[in-house]
């Protein structure tokens, strides 16, 4: 076992200047607000960058050498709002999911004009001029626009329908016309983008001659019944949510001509059997990677537009599941791809053809390719970021195309988020670590600052008492090796013996013990008000190889919470916590975690806040479910033994189940079921409940749940 302290202050911050910093507590966790929200996207030739800020839309020219010009005011986004045509309310609230995303802004292929959404209206900006054109006018919405290639056509989707635009004359043209509630054109369901994490249902040909698209007919997708509660007469709200082992959408592929005509169907398979998860067109060619409904097999298939034709290009398996990426990138030649896989254990990156055949490794070892930056195809290098360095970070290196020595591009220990220019000239880092508020720069590929672009925020430091993480690495009985992350209270004596939080999340495709700022969080209060902080992830949570993610397929819960005991178990050896009063907080997959561990592991824990959970995996959605816990049909033992409803009666500690009665992601449907099992078993309880239409608490209503947690856990842990 190891320890390591990061603390969370540069020793400046130690000096007799600081002497009087704050505690951190609720108001001013409350007081924080965010830098204002930015969308910044480089033009295509690398040489400059639009950002949208509040009702500014800027464009910033980069010199030859690289460094940014003055910031160009090009378009007062209030005023095009102002010129919007209000939109019109359409009904019933609209469930759409929160991952669906479209472009705020888009380039011109020229760089010459940007695209831009405002007030629900479509205008195309000129750069050089400083000049708008309305587009749309419609008291629609115009959702998910985008460009053809040539800047000639937009296409876009109002209500359930896809339409095209032609910027020089006007015209509109209505590509479907079969639209509705039920029958959606260019519009996701609910769950492909919430677990595919697939923001778009359209896609432009390269020569904008096609639109791809997908249908989703939803008519047989189960309706789960919200209501909204903040009207005398009760507004029914329904929501289709297909739920483990049910019905989904039936999904079709369809390519249209881009003016107009005959949708040609592409059968790519029965939908009730395959998901269609992402699409990209070659010159002449749109590539379609499909999955099996429980994701353990991946065709990568290619379809001609004219004919219908489909071949497969390459195929994936695994006795597990397949996760997903974005790092396709095909090269200039049309016939060659970049290709991420986890076939090794770990995802990395291949050289393949369209012609399939044996694929060429690029980048090997015990880490993995976490996202690809860029593709330099005139020195053959590919940028990327990876856990190489340590899967607590991510850092930016660059490769061959042919394989080989990688270079390590950024320095500075913690996280790096990386957005590249095209041709790879130079892009934005967003850093951060344990020891340094966020900061974004702009970099030449060399790694060299140009620009500090958003400094980091020193005044949360200089103003508040923000307490040291601890990392720690914890060996299992079987020598497995834990990341976790330690918080030691405020005026910290080691003779005395203190409660603690044992945070957790322990889910698949999550990540919780990083090196990244946390600044000030609920931690913190938790911290100030005298209870020690513990976090560690466990396997099956991500960051470390599709081998450790793997390890819980078919059963949640039960290794989980081994590695948790595993962790509790070091914490207490520490010698500075009490092993009567550990407490246990978790949401959404940390709120199943919390409840399975309070029945599982019923001794261990005094008090646990479980947040939103997943009591019965079969009312939870088909693709996250089935693609680790296999079909409910296929796997009943497994689904019984990871549902905490079915030992209720186990329960010893104090709990406080919290939940928003409109969640969209895990319906309120969980915590009845879990309520209606403790009540049967005579078990005492408390709950919490907020009425907002999302999966956690926002807004004001937040410093309610932060009092009701923090004064829960000092209740009940605290002497």
């Amino acid at each position: 076992m190891h320890r390591f302290l990061l603390p969370l202050l540069a020793p400046l911050l130690f000096d007799q200047a600081f002497a009087a910093r704050k505690p951190v507590t609720i108001d001013a966790v409350m007081s924080v607000t965010p830098p204002p929200a930015a969308s910044t996207l480089w033009s295509p030739d690398g040489m400059a960058y639009a950002s949208r800020a509040q009702d500014k839309l800027s464009v910033h020219r980069l010199s030859r050498a690289g460094e940014p010009a003055a910031e160009i005011l090009v378009a007062d986004m209030k005023e095009l709002e102002g010129k919007a045509i209000a939109v019109k309310s359409t009904g019933p609230f609209d469930w759409e999911n929160r991952r669906v995303t479209e472009r705020p802004l888009q380039w011109s292929a020229d760089g010459r004009k940007l695209l831009v959404i405002a007030g629900g209206d479509l205008f195309l900006v000129d750069v050089e001029q400083k000049s708008s054109r309305q587009l749309t006018a419609t008291g629609f919405a115009e959702r998910d626009p985008k460009l053809s290639a040539d800047g000639s056509m937009v296409s876009y989707r109002r209500d359930h329908d896809l339409y095209t635009l032609h910027v020089g004359s006007g015209k509109v043209t209505r590509l479907t016309s079969d639209g509705s509630a039920t029958r959606m054109n260019a519009k996701l369901d609910w769950v492909y983008p919430e677990e595919l994490e697939l923001g778009t249902a359209h896609w432009w040909s390269p020569d904008g001659k096609w639109v791809a698209y997908l249908q989703f007919e939803v008519s047989a997708v189960s309706v789960y019944s919200h209501v909204d509660y903040s009207s005398v007469e009760g507004q029914s709200e329904p929501e289709r949510y297909p739920k483990a082992g049910s019905k989904g959408s039936v999904v079709r592929f369809g390519i249209v001509p881009a003016g107009g005509g005959k949708t040609r169907w592409i059968d790519l398979g029965n939908s009730d059997e395959y998901l269609f998860a992402r699409v990209n067109w070659t010159a002449t060619q749109v590539l379609v990677t499909r999955l099996t409904r429980v994701q353990n097999r991946l065709d990568l298939l290619a379809v001609d537009p004219r004919s219908g034709k489909i071949e497969i290009v390459l195929t994936e398996e695994d006795p597990h599941w397949i996760n997903l990426s974005d790092d396709f990138h095909l090269l200039a030649d049309q016939r060659t791809f970049l290709w991420s896989s986890e076939s090794s254990g770990f995802r990395h990156l291949y050289l393949r053809t369209l012609a399939g055949g044996p694929a060429k490794q690029i980048t090997s070892g015990d880490w993995e390719v976490t996202d690809v930056a860029c593709v330099d195809e005139k020195a053959r290098q590919v940028f990327f970021t990876s856990t190489e360095a340590s899967p607590l970070e991510r850092q930016l290196y660059s490769v061959s195309l042919e394989g080989g020595a990688r270079q390590r591009i950024s320095q500075e220990a913690g996280t790096h988020v990386i957005s590249m220019a095209p041709g790879c000239g130079a892009y934005f880092d967003t850093y951060s670590s344990l020891t340094s508020p966020t900061q974004r720069t702009l970099r030449r590929t060399d790694g060299t600052q140009l620009a500090l672009l958003r400094p980091p925020d020193s005044k949360v430091l200089k103003e508040y008492d923000i307490l040291p993480t601890e990392l720690h690495q914890v060996k299992g009985p079987d020598g497995t090796l834990f990341h976790a992350r330690l918080i030691k209270p405020a005026d910290f004596d080691p003779a005395k013996k203190y409660p603690a939080v044992v945070m957790v999340y322990g889910g698949p495709h999550a990540q919780t013990v990083r090196n990244l700022w946390a600044g000030m969080n609920w931690d913190q209060v938790l911290a100030h008000q005298g209870f020690v902080i513990w976090q560690l992830d466990n396997r099956g949570s991500a960051g470390r190889g599709h081998r450790w993610e793997s390890a819980v397929h078919r059963q949640f819960g039960k290794l989980e919470l081994a590695d948790q005991l595993t962790g509790v178990d070091y914490l207490t050896k520490l010698g500075f916590v009490d092993p009567a009063r550990i407490g246990i907080y978790g949401w959404s997959f940390g709120g199943y975690m919390t409840l399975y561990s309070l029945l599982n592991a019923p001794d261990r824990f005094a008090a646990g806040i479980s947040g939103a959970p997943v009591t019965d995996w079969r009312l939870y959605d088909t693709i996250y479910t089935e693609r680790y816990m296999d079909l409910p049909q296929r796997n009943e033992v497994g689904y019984k033994d990871s549902s905490p409803v079915h030992v209720a009666k186990n329960l010893k500690a104090q709990l406080l189940l919290v939940h928003n009665i409109g969640d969209d992601n895990v319906l309120f449907q969980n915590g009845m079921m879990m309520t209606n099992a403790l009540q049967l078993a005579g078990k005492p309880f408390e709950m919490m409940l907020y009425p907002q239409k999302a999966h956690g608490v926002t807004g004001p209503a937040r410093r309610h749940l932060l009092e009701t947690t923090t004064n829960f856990f000092v209740r009940t842990l605290r002497p």
